[in-house]
Parts: structure tokens; C-alpha cells; sequence
């Protein structure tokens, strides 16, 4: 098999096998393979109904393919419901029955098979689980939001053959008298604000998700990759809004009324294309829709050698600006051009790293540092790479579980990369906005606003740099550009990350607007109940807006989801200018009762 047929990839992998298969097979061999053929069947079909993709039957077993590990578990529990009721109706005992175990690794694609460590690892797993029931790998159970009605219980640390370090493994079941998540419930119309958008006078452009056209669906990361790349460069101008890609990748799969697309995300303009990869060729095709009237603008097809694809993207964020006739100001040519890298293998580990990093579970670090490091190797000047890099480290520096020299070193590494990927690429706005959050933690304010300041003078229209930008200016004691910022961040990416309304809170905080704040910790909690950050902020505001009683049960979720909170030590890692918010701030958790 040549080279450019095998694909690396991060997926959620679910594998099945048969309980007993050769018992069952004694009893009456041909109705007992039908009843094993009609539940993988089912099976199938109920990883089609949550978007997964049946890769093959092994035997008695069977291998999936998610890119959610909510989809895998809703999946997994939805069939196992099915199997056993289907089973209890059988007057017989030729009853086949599951056992699944999921977990999230990096696999191996080559034509419509899956192999590595992610497969093994499902397999192990699902030799754990019983009869009827899924097992998942530890960091599955803490991808799935908590939101969801399932019920992880551990069944502690495993020792699995072809693996160095032990994995912690969950038994995954349906909360009592809950139903099943219904498949892509999330509507895009109900995620996004009641209120659409006011389409600016600016022009403004929403990039929808490229279809894969590829044969295979592993080709997905690549298309999503371009993408992303389209959206990146095409926020470096100021003249220009452009939607984030948190927001129109709610699109994906979908068949999509443009006109609705416009409306939703407030914008004048939608690119969509699709991208089929087939060995060293690529074909690109792009169309300019002009969402108010359903009008095509520009179409084009591309057909280059895969070594060419940087070049093409470079060609066709181009043909966009001119199109919408954008004006590039002094020293954004120089930006919209900066170069990234010419190796395709180090642009896909930089994606995959950078995707896994943005899970914002801890555990994934070593794994993107892996893949980080790789694509450093195959070309040392990729600031992309060495500004996630950076960003790696900052998530190690982040995470309570590690102090000492881990944490030292990892601070460490976190400036000499970010300050790497500037040399690199001086244009690299997410280095900049790294350096911001490493100066903030030194409480080297004014470094902090300079760095914060540089980022979104590179990319005005990258939503997470200006959300950012705000968080550091908040602290740094200008709360109402801070205010200017974080709203700007949210017209950007109209379907705006949690993270982004644990700032917009603080600002509120800050400017002593309670009630606002209040209603943003709120929507924070209702996205995910146990987010610690969530309550605590939620306990201050409620208490500074004279509502002491609902602090008080506020700060018991607190106690509950950390038992050995401390107002000190919480406190001691607080960064503000002005240590008066300090101290209002735990004057306010004291008087909710938090030790």
C-alpha cells in the first residue's frame, strides 16, 4: 500500500462482539448467525441515526467510527436498550447479546479500514464490559457533556495487553427513568440568540464547513482543515467580519437554505464548497453566494497537486477579498500573506494537535505535544505549530494537578514557544494572545495588554484573540473596553464558546452590573451544571447584588463540586490590577459561607 493511501487521524472508536457467539452457534447454527447478523444490523443502523460510520464486521465483532464521544455513547446505550427488548420477546435462548467498549485514540485509515492504538484500545475496553453493557475509556467520560443523563462508574485502572500505562475504564448506563438523547437534538436555530444579528454596513462573510467528496469519510479532517485555514486568514482584515468557526460549523452535514444562513449568523455573504482528495490531487470547488438575494457571485473549481494546497488557499481567500472589494490597510497585505508551512504531513498534525488541545481536557496533553513535536520536526519554522505549543504548556501551567517543576518548566516553555512561533511569524496573532495570558499570570499587567493588544491588531476578526483581549483588559482595569471586546467576540461567533460567557460575567462583575452578571453565570450553569468557575461566579454576583440567600445555595454546589474549596487560595491566584476587587470578591464568597 502506498503512502498517500493511509491517514492519521484522533476519532471516538466503538467496537462490539458477541457474548458466547459459539454457544449460541451450538444450538442452531443458522438461526444463531441470522439473529448475530440482525443485531449488528441494528447496531449499524443506530450508529448511522447518531452519525457514526460502521467500518466493518470482524467475525462476531463489529468497528465504528465517531467523531463525538456523545454520539458514541448515546449510540452504544440506545441499541443495547433496543437488543434487550428485542431479546425478552424470544421464546428461545439464542439470544445474542453485546458487550461495547468505546475509547478515543489515534487511528489508522486506509481505504474503508481503521487499525491502531484507537481500535486496540476499544477492543481492550470492551472485554471489560458484560453482557449488555458499554465500557469507556476514562478521557470518553469526560468528553461527553454533563448534561446529558448518563452515569459514569468507575471501575478503576487496568493493566490492558499492548499497553505501557494503565487506563481507567467507566461503566456507562442510562440514568434511572431518563430518556435517550434524541440524535442531533441541538437544533442551530435554538443555539443561537433569539435575537438574529444586525447584518453590518461593513461586508461580512460567513465560511460554511467544505463537503468531503473524498470516497472515504476520514478525508473529513482535511476538508474541515481547509476550511479553517479560509476562515483564519480571512479574519487577519479589519475590513472584513467574519464568523467564527464555532459558529457555521453547525451547519455541517446539513443541507442549508443560504438566506437563513445569512440571517442567523448576520451576515451579507456565505462562501460553501467541497473538497474531494484522491491520492496526491485535490479538487476544490467555491462558490459567493450573496445571502440577501440567493445570488451567485463567483464560482470556481480548482485542480491541483496536493503540494499545491497551501498555495490554493492562499489563492482563494484572495479571489474572496477582491470580490467583496475589501480594502486592506497598511500592513495587512503582509499579514493576509504570512506564511504558515509547505509540508502537508506537518499542517495535519498541527490540526489534529490544535483540535485536541481545544477539548480543553487535560489529559489530552501529552498527546497533542506528540503531534505538536512531530510536526515540528518535519518543518521547524511552523509558528502555527509553536504557538500551540505554547498553548499546550499554558493548559499544563492551568492544571491544578501539576506544581513544582512540571509547572515551572511548562511556564517556561510556555513563553520561549509563543515567542518562537512571533519569530516564525510575526503576524501570529494566537502567539500574541499566549504571551497575554503568561503575563497576566505573572501580574505583569502591562505586558499583558501590550501582547493582548498586538493579537487582535493582527486578527480584529478572530473571535477567541478579542475574547481574549478582553479577559486580560477586564483585569488590567479597562472593564468597559473589556465590555466592547467581549461583545465583539460574540457577534463574531454567534454560537460562542462557554469560556466566553465566564468573561463576559466578570466584566459585568466588575462594572458592578449584577443582575447581568447573574443572567450570564446562569446561562454558563445551564450549559454544564458541575462548571465550577460557573458557580463560584455566580455565588460573588448574586451576593453583591444583595440576594444573600440564593448565594448561599449557590455556594453549596461551590463545596459540592470541590470540598476543599478555600477563599484563600482561591483568592492567592486571582490577577487584578486593582486589589480591591480582590477583596471585594472573597468579602462576597464569605459572606455566602464558603470557608
Amino acid at each position: 500500500m502506498e503512502k498517500d493511501q493511509l491517514t492519521r487521524k484522533l476519532a471516538v472508536i466503538l467496537h462490539a462482539d458477541v457474548v458466547g457467539s459459539t454457544a449460541l452457534v451450538q444450538q442452531d447454527e443458522a438461526l444463531a448467525h441470522q439473529r448475530i447478523q440482525d443485531a449488528f444490523q441494528s447496531l449499524s443502523e443506530s450508529i448511522d441515526r447518531y452519525g457514526g460510520t460502521a467500518r466493518e464486521i470482524r467475525g462476531d465483532a463489529l468497528l465504528a467510527e465517531f467523531d463525538r464521544a456523545s454520539d458514541a455513547v448515546s449510540s452504544a446505550l440506545a441499541f443495547q436498550v433496543d437488543n434487550i427488548e428485542r431479546n425478552s420477546a424470544l421464546s428461545d435462548e439464542i439470544r445474542p447479546s453485546l458487550r461495547i467498549g468505546i475509547s478515543l485514540g489515534e487511528v489508522i485509515v486506509a481505504d474503508h479500514t481503521i487499525a491502531g492504538a484507537g481500535v486496540a484500545l476499544a477492543q481492550r475496553l470492551e472485554q471489560l464490559a458484560e453482557g449488555g453493557k458499554v465500557v469507556v475509556q476514562g478521557s470518553v467520560s469526560e468528553t461527553v457533556p454533563t448534561r446529558l443523563p448518563f452515569v459514569f462508574d468507575s471501575i478503576g485502572e487496568h493493566a490492558l495487553k499492548g499497553f505501557d500505562q494503565p487506563v481507567r475504564a467507566f461503566a456507562v448506563s442510562l440514568k434511572p427513568e431518563a430518556p435517550l438523547p434524541e440524535p442531533d437534538t441541538v437544533a442551530s436555530a435554538e443555539i443561537l440568540e433569539s435575537k438574529a444579528p444586525i447584518i453590518p454596513n461593513e461586508p461580512s462573510i460567513a465560511v460554511l464547513p467544505f463537503t468531503n467528496m473524498s470516497d472515504d469519510r476520514e478525508q473529513e479532517y482535511f476538508s474541515d482543515g481547509i476550511t479553517e485555514d479560509i476562515i483564519t486568514a480571512l479574519s487577519k482584515i479589519s475590513g472584513l467580519l467574519v464568523i467564527a468557526r464555532n459558529s457555521t460549523f453547525i451547519y455541517k452535514g446539513q443541507a442549508v437554505d443560504i438566506r437563513q444562513v445569512g440571517r442567523e449568523q448576520g451576515v451579507r455573504y456565505v462562501l460553501e464548497g467541497s473538497v474531494r482528495k484522491a491520492g496526491n490531487r485535490v479538487r476544490i470547488t467555491a462558490q459567493l453566494i450573496d445571502a440577501e438575494t440567493n445570488q451567485h457571485i463567483w464560482a470556481e473549481r480548482y485542480d491541483r497537486e496536493l503540494g499545491d494546497i497551501f498555495a490554493l488557499q492562499d489563492e482563494l481567500t484572495h479571489k474572496i477579498v477582491s470580490e467583496l472589494d475589501v480594502h486592506l490597510l497598511d500592513g495587512e497585505q503582509a499579514r493576509f500573506w504570512s506564511s504558515g508551512t509547505d509540508n502537508v504531513e506537518a499542517w495535519e498534525c498541527m490540526r489534529l494537535g490544535r483540535e485536541l488541545l481545544d477539548s480543553y481536557r487535560a489529559e489530552v496533553v501529552p498527546e497533542v505535544m506528540r503531534l505538536l513535536k512531530k510536526a515540528l520536526d518535519l518543518d521547524p519554522g511552523y509558528a502555527s505549530a509553536w504557538s500551540c505549543m505554547a498553548g499546550a504548556n499554558f493548559h499544563i501551567v492551568e492544571d491544578a494537578r501539576y506544581s513544582g517543576e512540571a509547572r515551572e518548566e511548562a511556564f517556561r516553555l510556555t513563553r520561549e514557544c509563543a515567542e518562537k512561533a512571533i519569530e516564525c511569524d510575526p503576524a501570529c496573532a494566537s502567539a500574541y494572545a499566549t504571551l497575554g495570558l503568561y503575563y497576566l499570570n505573572l501580574k505583569d499587567f502591562d505586558q499583558a495588554l501590550a501582547n493582548v493588544g498586538k493579537a487582535a491588531e493582527m486578527a480584529p476578526n478572530y473571535a477567541s484573540t478579542i475574547a481574549i483581549s478582553a479577559l486580560v483588559l477586564n483585569k488590567a482595569g479597562h472593564s468597559k473596553l473589556a465590555m466592547d471586546r467581549i461583545r465583539r467576540a460574540m457577534r463574531l461567533c454567534p454560537v460562542y464558546p462557554m469560556w466566553f460567557l465566564l468573561v463576559l460575567g466578570q466584566v459585568y462583575r466588575v462594572l458592578r452590573r449584577h443582575d447581568e452578571a447573574i443572567e450570564a453565570f446562569r446561562e454558563m450553569i445551564a450549559r454544564d451544571p458541575d462548571h465550577l468557575e460557573g458557580h463560584i461566579g455566580l455565588t460573588d454576583a448574586l451576593v453583591e447584588a444583595g440576594r444573600t440567600d440564593e448565594a448561599k445555595r449557590s455556594a453549596a454546589d461551590v463545596l459540592r463540586l470541590n470540598p476543599a474549596f478555600s477563599i484563600d487560595e482561591y483568592a492567592s491566584n486571582l490577577a487584578f490590577r486593582d486589589p480591591e476587587e480582590i477583596t471585594r470578591f472573597a468579602d462576597a464568597l464569605r459572606t455566602a459561607g464558603l470557608p
